[in-house]
């Protein structure tokens, strides 16, 4: 099925899209990806009908598409083998989600299925699927299904994300690149079956798990406005262990591609957003309880939110247990014994083992459990492979053949290992009789065995299991604090589960506590997993999802990159990319310009050690410097010598040092001091705290300036150094509270300088100047990137509103990067702002000026 908005293929293989359903003729084609830098201007003579038309699609539909590795649904050869049967699978979390969208929503599913089919059927199974169940399946060739699944996922990233280190090819194994090209091809594959059924500008997409990490690049190359979210089921490791992955950075940017990124734990979503740190240099914000990242104009939003369980599936499945697996004979199976449970697939990161263990040392430490006690071991088949599994698996079977025959009764034995797979049903009837159930994981994303365990525990009124209904139901928990559910328990006896010795303790203390207090404890329990159940999740994910997006169609929007470095640079409609044909036009009508430029990241990038100006520079600004109709203005918070030494050849430039304390007219060559005192006996104050941080913060410094003080942490760690710039700037403000100063932080730096002293005002004095002088500039460019530079951008707007400046004056405040500014344009980087400066020069008179300023006439 094709989507009602793209329908031919020619378009959807060009990347150009026709946009259907609107009441206009013929539509201009627009590239879905600019691999060169774009001016957003250029659309705008077709506003209404292009690709990122602010105008909403004609067809309204409310449909969410769900994307994941698997389909909801059961599929089996028919007993004639003449084709397939296919059934939902209630057990699927996929299938759960409905519950907490709008009723009226529609859902469509995109995912392979658990079976081969052959190329001969494939149609005719979509079809069916399509019709019957609303999916769309994905059929991956068995090549490439092997190293994406079997290679990729389970062999590589799945120890990664759960801590394991690939030390050597025998542990862990070595990075497989014809995996990871398996797993991009993969995830292509399934980006083009959501591109068949997609309407982008109606249609939600919801992405799950780490095997589809890359999708949202795929998508967001062929949409830029698709409304994307993504979930993360398994953990996210710490920094330290996510940088060992070679595509570290890809899948980092892809994942940045979605508009929302859900996390089970706090703990996940920190590590995230570490990550981004220290890889990219992203910082995040929390406002008003919502964190985002800023990416490109876009903002990234992250949400933690615990996964839950499916009541009515569980209650309904309760009623089945006690009919279908009589619960009355596991209760005489286990007559006089005390049932502890656990439930985990096979995997090494379960930490069965070390239950077994704990299990034997509880009964080692604790004789009259003997006898009494059993643990109940249910573990699901393994789905993965490989030498580490079947190490585990060998393990396990030794330790509960030797604690059963170091412990075995006639008719008991300490442990019932169930090695099998086991129905929801089944698992039911067993947690109803059990009086703990134990999750001793090591590394776990969510696990839902324990929400699973207390609603049964609560039982049904009027069931079998319920019978004493009117008795106070009680359960206890003993769980791994390496698990996603944890913090939620608050209730349970939490362990570390490589600690065997006070497991096992835990162990104990859970079947040996008092009535009254399990009782409390399951109440408390059962009060949060009633009511945080999947549909909450699902529920609260999408609302997120919708609050994310909600200003999607206001922005202008377009792709830069290649690969994995694609993005999409949103921008709201009134900040724009500075045109260089646009501002020589400006320019070159212009009688009397003013141009203010900053220094350090404006025209010399900030990562260069090397900060002298080059001799291009220094043509450029003389060419500039050199036009009678100019006054040239450079506007810096570095000292005035360095400026005044290495731009000693610019004759007829102004410049304003230390953020405006020194200030310099052209033609001019002493240095006026734009303050009233001359007191610095703050600094006496300031820098011993400075230099009290700058020796617990390795690779900070501090810049000590005639008329201030700057800290300066770029070369530290990011997160330390940004938490320790936080903390010095309320201990200075604290200190400094009664002088005469200001303590402003910006790009990896904390400055303190006088009060008053700011690049706004140097830009005010140079309007108020020039309108004195009869010179009153219909012409302003002024250029910056840090926080500094936004006094300048905002004192234009007043310069306007006051009379200092004209209200027909061509104004172009300019940002360096996309970024939130008062700037109304920005350009990407320095070396644009060089090649626009050049562009001015080269349209500039070139005879002397004839008009000059002094510091008196100023």
């Amino acid at each position: 099925m094709m989507s009602r908005s793209y329908t031919n293929l020619l378009d959807l293989a060009s990347g150009n899209f026709p946009v259907m359903g609107r009441e206009r003729g013929e539509r201009k084609r627009l590239p879905r990806v600019m691999t060169v830098p774009g001016v957003i201007s250029e659309l705008d003579d077709d506003q209404a009908n292009s690709v990122s038309s602010d105008v909403p699609s004609s067809v309204v539909v409310d449909r969410v598409i769900i994307v994941a590795n698997q389909l909801p649904v059961k599929a089996k050869r028919r007993p004639d083998n003449a084709g397939w049967s296919f059934s939902w699978d209630e057990d699927s979390l996929l299938l759960h989600i409905k519950d907490g969208l709008p009723d009226d929503m529609e859902v469509i599913y995109v995912g392979s299925l658990r079976v081969e089919v052959d190329s001969s059927e494939q149609d005719d199974v979509s079809q069916l699927l399509l019709d019957r169940f609303k999916c769309v399946p994905a059929f991956l060739p068995p090549d490439i299904l092997a190293k994406y699944y079997h290679g990729f996922c389970k062999q590589h990233l799945w120890p990664l994300f759960h801590y394991m280190l690939p030390f050597s090819a025998s542990h862990g194994g070595r990075f497989d690149r014809s995996w990871w090209e398996a797993y991009v091809a993969a995830n292509k594959i399934f980006s083009q079956k959501v591109i068949e059924v997609i309407n982008p500008d109606d249609d939600y997409i919801w992405i799950h798990d780490y095997h589809l990490m890359v999708l949202p690049t795929f998508l967001r190359r062929r949409f830029n406005r698709l409304r994307m979210g993504f979930f993360l089921h398994s953990p996210f490791p710490s920094s330290e262990i996510y940088r060992t992955l070679p595509v570290r950075e890809e899948i980092l940017k892809a994942l940045l591609n979605a508009d929302l990124i859900g996390f089970h734990t706090f703990d996940y979503a920190r590590h995230f957003l570490s990550c981004c740190s220290r890889m990219l240099g992203l910082e995040y914000q929390s406002k008003r309880g919502y964190i985002g990242l800023e990416y490109y104009g876009r903002t990234v939003g992250i949400k933690i939110m615990p996964v839950g369980i499916h009541m009515g599936q569980i209650e309904s499945v309760l009623k089945l247990a006690d009919k279908e697996w009589r619960v009355g004979e596991l209760k005489q199976q286990f007559a006089g014994k005390t049932v502890l449970l656990g439930v985990d697939d096979m995997d090494i990161f379960k930490g069965v083992n070390l239950k077994l263990l704990a299990m034997e040392q509880m009964l080692n430490q604790h004789p009259k459990w003997r006898g009494r006690a059993v643990l109940v071991q249910i573990t699901n088949p393994a789905r993965g492979k490989g030498k580490d599994l079947e190490e585990i698996q060998a393990e396990i079977q030794e330790s509960c053949k030797r604690i059963n025959d170091n412990f075995r009764q006639p008719g008991y034995e300490p442990v019932v290992f169930i090695d099998r797979p086991v129905s929801l049903s089944e698992r039911a009837a067993y947690y109803t009789v059990a009086e703990c159930v134990v999750v001793t994981a090591v590394r776990d994303g969510m696990n839902l065995t324990p929400y699973e365990y207390i609603v049964c525990r609560q039982g049904i009124p009027g069931s079998e299991s319920s019978s004493d209904s009117n008795a106070p139901k009680k359960s206890m928990l003993v769980v791994s604090e390496f698990i996603g559910c944890s913090p939620s328990l608050s209730g349970a006896i939490r362990v570390n589960p490589w600690n065997v010795e006070a497991t096992a303790e835990a162990l104990h203390e859970a079947i040996s506590i008092v009535d009254a207090e399990k009782h409390l404890r399951h109440e408390k329990h059962y009060k949060y997993v009633s009511t945080h159940d999947v549909a909450y999740w699902s529920r609260s994910f999408f609302q997120d999802l919708e609050r994310t997006c909600k200003d999607h169609f206001r922005r202008r929007c377009w792709g830069i990159g290649l690969s994995f470095g694609f993005r999409v640079v949103a921008l709201d409609p009134n900040f724009r990319k500075l045109s260089i044909d646009a501002i020589v036009s400006a320019y070159s009508r212009a009688k009397n310009r003013a141009i203010l430029l900053d220094y350090d990241g404006t025209m010399m990038p900030q990562t260069t050690i090397n900060k002298v100006p080059s001799q291009e520079v220094i043509s450029m600004i003389n060419k500039l410097c050199g036009d009678v109709k100019n006054t040239v203005f450079l506007v810096s918070g570095r000292g005035r010598d360095s400026l005044g030494r290495w731009f000693s050849p610019c004759k007829n430039l102004g410049i304003a040092a230390e953020h405006g304390y020194y200030l310099r007219w052209p033609s001019d060559g002493e240095w006026e001091i734009c303050w009233q005192s001359n007191d610095f006996g703050w600094m006496q104050l300031a820098e011993p705290v400075m230099k009290l941080y700058t020796e617990s913060t390795d690779g900070s410094y501090i810049e000590n300036k005639e008329s201030a003080l700057v800290w300066h942490h770029r070369d530290a760690d990011p997160g330390f150094g940004s938490s320790q710039a936080k903390e010095m700037l309320d201990h200075l403000e604290s200190v400094l509270a009664n002088e005469p100063v200001a303590v402003k932080s910006g790009q990896f730096i904390v400055e303190v300088k006088p009060q008053g002293v700011s690049k706004g005002l140097v830009a005010e004095r140079i309007f108020s100047s020039m309108a004195e002088r009869g010179r009153q500039a219909d012409f302003v460019l002024c250029i910056g990137d840090d926080r500094s530079d936004e006094d300048m951008f905002e004192i234009i707007g007043e310069a306007v509103n006051s009379g200092i400046l004209s209200s027909n004056t061509s104004v172009y405040a300019c940002t360096v990067g996309q970024k939130p500014s008062k700037a109304k344009y920005y350009l990407d980087d320095t070396s644009e702002v060089i090649i626009m400066l050049e562009a001015l020069a080269d349209a500039s008179d070139s005879q002397p000026s004839s008009i000059g300023f002094t510091e008196s006439s100023a």
